[in-house]
């Protein structure tokens, strides 16, 4: 196919013809998902306020969307092709945030409600919603496109996470998509104590799709129906058709099988798409999106620290970091040979000369083990080839018998070592809390369930509870309202106070990510302020320039 046919095609996919895409085009057939899969797909609440309006029937009206079905089945049978090498630059030069009208979008009191909130109390919220959506959305409808899915599905990630990469709920739902680790696992994502794939927001939207279309299949194209499944199971949802006797989905949310959360859920996708239609309309005019930058594959054949990549590619650290969400350490994952590395646009020959003159032993710089029964340092250190005041250094151990079986240490294994595999230990998930609730006196489970949108069995669930009604005033309950933690305040709050100048002089003991912590900074800026390379090694008594808000 020509350069041109490809333009027409991707100019006609951008602007929406091919809005009636069924499910299941072009890709392998789908079994229905099992309940156990299915129900298996927990979600954590989101903060946006729950409403149980219960709409008659003359309250619904469909807005259905313009399409040309001839043109469509064309384009439909031109996605089957492989898509060319163009494709991936293409996309950067359309519309950040695309609407297909591909998912019918129906008036009803619960959408008027969730628009009204999201242009009036949670705007702001909302608004770096779209602007982070500018970086995912070409990429995940490319994808849903190849797969014969509505591309306005993409949206559905804004409702689960606000396309946060690194979003983790209470119910231990991960990622962009929100996949528990049970789910993930079935449909190809890997979690480990090195990488989470449901943060890849290129494989975790593949296995969305996955799981979307099987959720399509078993509801019968029902979209509203999938939709609510991929939150609540399929099992629930087959459920509330059964106890409805129905499969309308605002029939299933005036009864009492499904919870607030899901109720809302559909909801919330069709106001996002009522704003997204036209942003304009709705005053979100001035977004500073975020894009996609671009980036290069490498591959690893053995494990290899992020370090070494970065100064190979001549990149950042945090940019290797940036680019490949899903590796929650230092390294790419030991054992795992022919690991694919993004690295930055242009850097992949400069990285493959330097590597191919690396020797293997240099590649990995640190070894983390896990202390067992009879393990010491010396023991360590005569293993593994190093010095006892090395591990006693980069792990700040500051008595060796109060070592516990079971804690993990990092063995620097070269001379040059950093501290930041230590730092490392700690995963940077951005985890939701739960919302807690002091019982008061009058109160009743039913009571709480209605002021927080929750129902009576999730109360007695979350709290324990079993069939007892009995609460004591000055009882703490937790209600699941769980609310994303907002980890830019502190920053934001940072960068809009005056800084003032200071110089600090470096203690013994003291590392980059302590003195950051200390002074509400960055490791990287300190870096940068004092010219320091990412192996530098702090000496007591050396001289720091830091900029630090001035109180």
């Amino acid at each position: 196919m020509t350069k041109l046919a490809w333009g027409l095609v991707l100019v006609l996919l951008l602007s929406g013809c091919l809005s009636s895409l069924p499910a299941g085009v072009g890709s392998r057939p789908q079994s229905p998902a099992s309940d156990t899969v299915t129900a298996s797909k927990a979600r954590a609440e989101k903060s946006t306020p729950a409403v149980d309006l219960l709409p008659r029937p003359e309250q619904v009206s469909v807005t259905k969307p313009d399409f040309d079905p001839v043109l469509t089945a064309i384009l439909k049978a031109t996605l089957l092709a492989p898509v060319p090498a163009p494709v991936a630059d293409f996309i950067v030069h359309r519309p950040p945030l695309q609407y297909t009208g591909d998912i019918e979008i129906q008036s009803h009191p619960r959408v008027d409600t969730l628009v009204a909130y999201y242009t009036g109390p949670g705007r702001i919220m909302f608004g770096h919603w779209l602007e982070r959506a500018g970086k995912h959305i070409p990429r995940i409808q490319m994808v849903f496109a190849s797969q014969g899915l509505p591309l306005d599905l993409a949206y559905l990630a804004m409702i689960e996470s606000g396309f946060n990469e690194k979003a983790y709920s209470w119910a231990h739902a991960a990622g962009p998509w929100q996949f528990i680790e049970s789910t993930g696992r079935h449909y190809g994502l890997d979690n480990n104590w090195w990488q989470d794939e449901r943060r890849d927001i290129e494989k975790s939207t593949r296995a969305a799709a996955d799981f979307l279309k099987d959720l399509s299949a078993r509801f019968e194209n029902n979209w509203y129906l999938a939709i609510a499944a991929y939150n609540a199971g399929g099992g629930k949802i087959s459920q509330a058709m059964r106890a409805a006797k129905s499969d309308d989905f605002w029939q299933l949310a005036a009864g009492n099988v499904l919870r607030a959360e899901t109720k809302n859920y559909v909801p919330k996708l069709l106001a996002a798409l009522t704003i997204v239609r036209d942003l304009e309309s709705y005053g979100f005019t001035e977004l500073d999106f975020e894009y996609q930058p671009k980036y290069e594959l490498v591959t690893l054949p053995t494990t290899t620290d992020l370090e070494v990549v970065a100064k190979l590619s001549g990149a950042e650290y945090a940019e290797i970091k940036a680019l490949n969400p899903e590796l929650k350490r230092w390294c790419t994952p030991p054992n795992i040979t022919n690991y694919p590395l993004r690295v930055p646009a242009g850097r992949a020959a400069l990285f493959h000369a330097a590597y191919a003159e690396l020797p293997v032993a240099a590649r990995a710089n640190y070894y983390r083990h896990r202390l067992a029964a009879g393990d010491t340092l010396g023991s360590l250190a005569k293993k593994y080839h190093i010095e006892i005041d090395d591990i006693i250094q980069l792990n700040r151990i500051q008595n060796p018998r109060t070592l516990q079986i079971g804690a993990d240490l990092i063995l620097p294994l070269r001379q040059g070592f950093t501290r930041l595999p230590v730092d490392e230990l700690a995963d940077d998930y951005q985890r939701s809390r739960r919302r807690q609730y002091r019982v008061r006196a009058g109160d009743s489970l039913w009571k709480i369930a209605q002021r927080f949108n929750v129902s009576e069995k999730e109360l007695r669930v979350w709290n324990r509870l079993g069939w007892s009604n009995l609460l004591r005033p000055g009882q703490v309950l937790a209600v699941s309202g769980a609310g994303r933690k907002k980890v830019a305040t502190t920053a934001s709050r940072r960068e809009s106070r005056p800084l003032k100048k200071m110089v600090y002089r470096v203690r013994p003991g003291d590392t980059l990510w302590g003195i950051g912590r200390q002074f509400d900074v960055k490791m990287q800026q300190i870096r940068t302020w004092n010219e320091l390379g990412q192996s530098h090694l702090l000496q007591p008594g050396q001289k720091l320039t830091l900029h630090v808000a001035a109180t």
